[in-house]
């Protein structure tokens, strides 16, 4: 196979090199990015492969990789923003900013139950055209008044879509505005990152086409939680096509980036809250963030989870690295993005084409630990 990597890589890591050129040679990869910042200055930005099925183009330094879940530990931190401002508590409950959602025994929910997947409203229990996901005020009504699929604190459910519309509600009533508007405004101008939820049309010619999946899936779990969240025939969008998706905000699942943007937004996270002058949000705030909210089997992800305000922490499988302090978020089909404040670094590995898990792709897992043994 003939390629080229492009981008930076210093000698010193050469061996992160070798992993990620060793991915291409097993034909593991159709194109992706690898991002390391160290104290939020990139040291690390490679690059390889195709943004195309067809392979007629080039994954380049602009082109905006889908990054399917990782868009919730970005959610995640424009609510911890707000706890930092003291305009929200994560032990507020849900009612009291969203008085709707009291409905079916959920007037006790706290904000960070919402974060930590532990609501109990992973999917709709109730059939939809699926088109209705393109309505966030009909689908927050519907959240609002459904009761929840297990008792709330019990355990985690990963919420792949509802997670979104439930942070980005909270948000919504918060701030005034949307989750997607405010981090353009409050992070991606300002700091300059190339990081989207709610991609404008003049953009969407940069985008990378993905090679999902095309295998059976391998959740085998009956609990309804499952059922609603990943199997039902309504359980995501559709209906509308892919420059719909790419346009609208799904605070949960469809924001689109390159490595640096999210490298270096997670930079900030790592190395005291700031970036190029720029407030994001203080290390007190973000250890709040971090901090666990429940540990244990997951009830829709067949993994243990330990959750955080919306962040996956390394325990108990140290995906991101060596450091217990690291934390970050997995995407579909093997992204990820993570930071570690421990030692100050912060990467992205960003891709288009998909492999099985949910959570602990090999090639994720590979080339992160390349990273650490280069330090």
């Amino acid at each position: 196979m003939t390629f080229q990597v492009l981008g930076r890589c210093p000698e010193r890591f050469g061996r992160l090199l070798d992993a990620f050129v060793a991915e291409f040679k097993t034909g593991e990869e159709l194109g992706a990015s690898f991002t390391l910042a160290i104290d939020g200055e990139v040291v690390v930005d490679m690059r390889a492969g195709h943004a195309d099925r067809a392979r007629t183009r080039p994954f380049r330094r602009n082109t905006l990789a889908p990054v399917f879940s990782i868009t919730k530990i970005v959610a995640a931190l424009m609510i911890a923003r707000l706890v930092d401002q003291g305009k929200l508590s994560y032990t507020q409950t849900v009612a009291s900013i969203w008085p709707e959602f009291a409905q079916a025994g959920k007037a006790e929910i706290t904000v960070e139950q919402v974060l930590s997947h532990q609501a109990g409203l992973s999917g709709l229990d109730k059939p939809i055209d699926r088109i209705l996901w393109y309505d966030a005020p009909a689908i927050c009504e519907r959240l609002a008044a459904m009761e929840p699929l297990w008792p709330v604190g019990s355990a985690s459910g990963y919420h792949p879509h509802t997670y979104g519309f439930l942070v980005g509600e909270i948000f919504r009533r918060v701030d005034g505005r949307s989750l997607g508007t405010a981090m353009r405004e409050d992070l991606a101008i300002p700091l300059g990152l190339d990081l989207w939820i709610g991609l404008p049309d003049t953009e969407h010619r940069r985008c990378a086409e993905v090679a999902f999946w095309q295998k059976p899936g391998t959740l085998k779990s009956t609990h309804r939680a499952v059922e609603y969240a990943l199997k039902a025939k309504w359980a995501s969008p559709g209906g509308q096509g892919l420059g719909a998706w790419r346009r609208g905000e799904f605070p949960g699942g469809n924001g689109l980036a390159t490595g640096p943007a999210l490298a270096r937004l997670l930079g900030a996270l790592a190395c005291g809250g700031s970036l190029a002058g720029v407030h994001v949000l203080s290390p007190e705030a973000m250890d709040l963030m971090r901090a666990q909210r429940i540990v244990g089997r997951d009830l829709v992800l067949p993994h243990t989870v330990s959750w955080g305000a919306g962040v996956m922490r390394n325990a108990p499988y140290m995906h991101y690295g060596p450091s217990p302090d690291a934390f970050g978020h997995a995407g579909w089909g093997g992204c990820v993005a993570f930071a570690d404040p421990a030692r100050g670094v912060s990467g992205a590995y960003l891709l288009n084409r998909h492999g099985p898990k949910a959570i602990g792709d090999e090639r994720a897992i590979r080339l992160v630990a390349a990273a650490y043994d280069c330090l």
